[in-house]
Parts: structure tokens; sequence; C-alpha cells
């Protein structure tokens, strides 16, 4: 029974929103209103399945991250003794002559 009002009020409201939306496009301006509204549904419509892929996308960087962490989490010292090696500043050459003179 409370489905049949379900769908009764439903429907109910769904032909009067129908309706409705006749009366404001018969009057003056009406339908530049209406088609800025159906314009509007489009470009929410395109946002969110823009949205539900950012969801994918996110899910990608987190697996990615998770995989970082571990690669650097197992390197352990090794590594951070070669990027020291690799940034200490090489000599100029006029520190180079003034040593070797």
């Amino acid at each position: 029974m409370t489905e049949t009002r379900r769908t009764d009020l439903l429907g109910r409201l769904a032909d009067m929103s129908e309706e409705a939306i006749q009366r404001v496009s018969d009057a003056p301006g009406g339908e530049k209103l209406v088609s800025a509204m159906n314009a509007l549904k489009d470009r929410t419509d395109e946002l969110q399945k823009r949205f539900r892929g950012l969801e994918d996308l996110d899910k990608r960087l987190s697996a990615v991250e998770t995989k970082l962490d571990e690669l650097t989490k197992g390197g352990g010292t090794s590594d951070s003794e070669a990027s020291r090696k690799s940034t200490k500043a090489p000599k100029s050459s006029g520190e180079a002559a003034a040593k070797a003179s």
C-alpha cells in the first residue's frame, strides 16, 4: 500500500513539475530560462562524470604512494649515503689551483 502511495506521489510530483516547466516556457522570456536550466543540468552532469574520474585517479595515486613508501623503507642507508656523496659541491678550479701551488 505504501509503495503505491509513493509512486502515486512521485508521479503526481513529476506531472506537476512538467506542468510548471510548460507554464514557465509559455511566459515571456521563459524559453530563455528553461534553456538556461537545461544547460545547467548538462554542465552539472558533465561535472559529476569528471568528479567520478577523480575518484579512480585518487585510488591509483594511493597505490603509487604505498609502493613508494615500501621502496623508500626497503632502501635504508645505502640510498642516503649515495645521495649525500652526490650532493657534495665539487671544488672550483680556483681552489684546486691554489692548493696545487
